[in-house]
Order: structure tokens, then C-alpha cells, then sequence
């Protein structure tokens, strides 16, 4: 398994988004007839399930142009799907559906409904996912092993997805206890070298457990075929502009820890982290994390407003000082799902939660 190289500053995004029925904002299983409208456009793809549109970027070195083609990408979404009768909405899950899910008919997503049984049509989720450029596949081994520890940050960060059937869950991030369920979902597993994770693949892959590296659906994976590090671990986001922000502030991170300064955050055993990474799911920013296995705790926002000053001259030299003020901003006043929990209690209505989440999308990106 040949590790293709990538350019360290190269950055791409992929964002999933549900298809709303424009009249009731339910989840509508329409991305057959929606991809028939953009029939030569390869960076707008179909997902596991047919309420779902993913929308990708060509490969970028700074994020003003990211932003552009993938608004102009959305943008372009929104109002063709108008004329099929749909609305966009960038949140993690959606807050009153209740039926399943039917699988985009795709040779790939029938295999994998083969071992999801009833799973796979249950977990209807919505990310952002962000591929950042590896010299090695040996770089990306060590960079998934030191990114691992901050993922509850990152979960934080980007919760939006606190209703799931018509509940309120009482999760900040509830998409992740969605995914739980599932085989090769969460954190990864901690690989001592690039070598000793191609070994334990191939056992994998010889055991007929995984045929490719999209197979694994960990937070972090490595993407051989690209050259990158895939981060997958945020959810949707309100607006492509707060997209592009948290993909920024992971890509200064990688900068980040690629130099010899030590992450606030170190690697421990898996029981710690998988407990910061649950808290982070569940309270978001008012998380409180296990920094130290002697049991030490700190609270999250602490945690990332030491990170973001850590990070803010490898953000200045990235050219990235906007979208850190983004975060900054996202941090302080409200990730998505403080605002869809404002909004239920202003309104009362789990649909008042989607149409505020619809004309936020629409509202950004100047769609009367």
C-alpha cells in the first residue's frame, strides 16, 4: 500500500448536507433527481443515503479561495434544488425526522447495508471532513497519533447536532452516539509506525473485514490514494464560512504539531480519551476534560483558548488570521448547537429549528 505524497499545504473539504422537503422540512430521499441537474459536475456526489448531498472542494492552498468555490458550490445546490422542491441545512442531524432511510443505489453502499442491516439505515448523520496534505505516510501515522488527544476540542467546537426523532437529546454532538454503534466509527487505534498500521490493515483486509481505506470510518484516517490526513470528526455546520474556519484551525493544528512544541493536550490511554471524547459529545464547551492520568481535570474552553493562542502565529503564517477569529468567535458566543437550542426555546417548534437552520444557510450566502 503505496503512500502517494501530498503537499503539506494543500487543503480540500467535503461537506454533507440533508435535503429538507421545502413545504414540511422533513428529510427527502430526492439526490437521484438532484444529481440529474449537474450532470458533468464531479465535485457534487451522492452519500450512503439518498437524503443527503455532498458537496466537495478542488484541492486549495488558502482557505479565501476555499471558501469561494464551495460557497458558489452550495449556492448553486440550493437554488437548483428549489425546483425539485428542496431546502439545504447545515446541521449534524436533523431535528424531527423519524423515518429510515433509504440507500443511494450504489454498488459500494449495498455491500456495506450487507453488514449495517437495520444500522444502515438508521444512522442518518451529516459532517464536515477535512483533507489535509502528508509528506509520508509515516507523517500521517504520527500526526493521527497526535491529533487523537485534541478531538474532544474538535467535537466541541463544531457541535450541531443536539435533536435526534424529534428529541431533545441532551447531547451537544449527538451524530457521534448515532455513529457508536458501528464497527471501525471513533477514535482510531494507536499505531506505533506507518508500517505497523499497513500490517494490521492487511490482516484486515485478508480477514475480508475491510476492502479499502474507506472502509474505516474513524475520526482520523490516513488516504494513501490522496496523500492526505483525513480529519472527519466535526459535524455539518451552520454556514460554509464556519466550515471553512474549523478546517482552518485543523490544518494550523497539523502546522502546529508538526513542529517539536508539545500539544496541551498529550496521548494517555484509551480510557481517558474516550471519556474526554464522550464529555465533549455530551456538555460541548462546557465539557471538562481529564488532562493527566493521575486524574487531573480542566475544562474544555480552557483547554482551547491555550490551544488557539498556541496556534494563532501558525494561523498568521498560513494567512488564516480571519478564520481564526472565526473560531474564536464560534468559541465564545456559540457553536451550532447552543443557537438550535436558543431556537427551540424561542420558538417551541423542532420545524422553527430546521427553517432557522435552512435561512441560515440561504441567508449567508445572499439566496433570497
Amino acid at each position: 500500500m503505496d503512500f502517494k505524497p501530498g503537499d503539506p499545504y494543500s487543503i480540500g473539504v467535503e461537506l454533507e448536507y440533508p435535503l429538507l422537503d421545502a413545504l414540511g422540512l422533513d428529510l427527502a430521499d430526492r439526490v437521484m433527481p438532484l444529481l440529474e441537474l449537474f450532470p458533468d459536475e464531479p465535485h457534487v456526489k451522492p452519500e450512503f443515503i439518498q437524503n443527503t448531498v455532498e458537496a466537495t472542494s478542488s484541492v486549495h492552498y488558502d482557505l479565501a479561495g476555499l471558501e469561494a468555490e464551495l460557497g458558489r458550490r452550495v449556492a448553486a445546490l440550493i437554488e437548483r434544488g428549489r425546483t425539485l422542491g428542496l431546502r439545504l441545512a447545515g446541521v449534524g442531524t436533523h431535528p424531527f425526522s423519524e423515518r429510515l432511510a433509504p440507500l443511494t443505489p450504489l454498488p459500494r453502499y449495498q455491500r456495506l447495508e450487507e453488514v449495517g442491516g437495520l444500522l444502515a439505515h438508521s444512522q442518518i448523520t451529516f459532517a464536515t471532513h477535512v483533507h489535509l496534505g502528508m509528506a509520508s505516510g509515516e507523517e500521517a501515522i504520527a500526526l493521527m497519533t497526535r491529533l487523537r488527544p485534541c478531538l474532544p476540542v474538535l467535537i466541541a467546537l463544531s457541535a450541531n447536532s443536539p435533536f435526534w426523532g424529534g428529541y431533545d437529546t441532551g447531547f451537544a454532538a449527538y451524530r457521534h452516539r448515532m455513529l457508536a454503534a458501528s464497527r471501525n466509527y471513533g477514535s482510531p487505534p494507536a499505531f506505533g509506525d506507518w508500517a505497523h498500521f499497513q500490517r494490521l490493515y492487511e490482516a484486515f483486509r485478508r480477514a475480508g473485514i475491510v476492502s479499502t481505506m474507506r472502509n474505516l470510518h474513524w475520526d482520523i484516517r490516513p488516504r494513501p490514494d490522496l496523500g492526505t490526513l483525513e480529519v472527519r470528526v466535526m459535524d455539518a455546520q451552520p454556514t460554509v464560512r464556519e466550515a471553512v474556519a474549523l478546517c482552518g484551525f485543523v490544518r494550523a493544528l497539523v502546522f502546529y504539531l508538526r513542529g517539536e512544541a508539545e500539544p496541551p493536550l498529550r496521548p494517555m490511554h484509551a480510557w481517558p480519551e474516550r471519556q474526554n471524547r464522550f464529555e465533549a459529545t455530551r456538555l460541548g464547551m462546557e465539557a471538562r476534560l481529564i488532562v493527566d492520568e493521575a486524574g487531573g481535570t480542566r475544562p474544555l474552553a480552557e483547554v482551547f483558548e491555550a490551544l488557539a493562542a498556541a496556534l494563532a502565529p501558525v494561523a498568521a503564517a498560513l494567512g488564516q488570521q480571519a478564520q481564526m477569529q472565526t473560531v474564536l468567535r464560534l468559541a465564545r458566543e456559540g457553536p451550532g448547537y447552543r443557537r438550535q437550542w436558543a431556537a427551540f426555546h424561542a420558538g417551541g417548534s423542532l420545524r422553527g429549528v430546521a427553517e432557522a437552520l435552512a435561512e441560515a444557510l440561504e441567508a449567508e450566502l445572499e439566496i433570497a
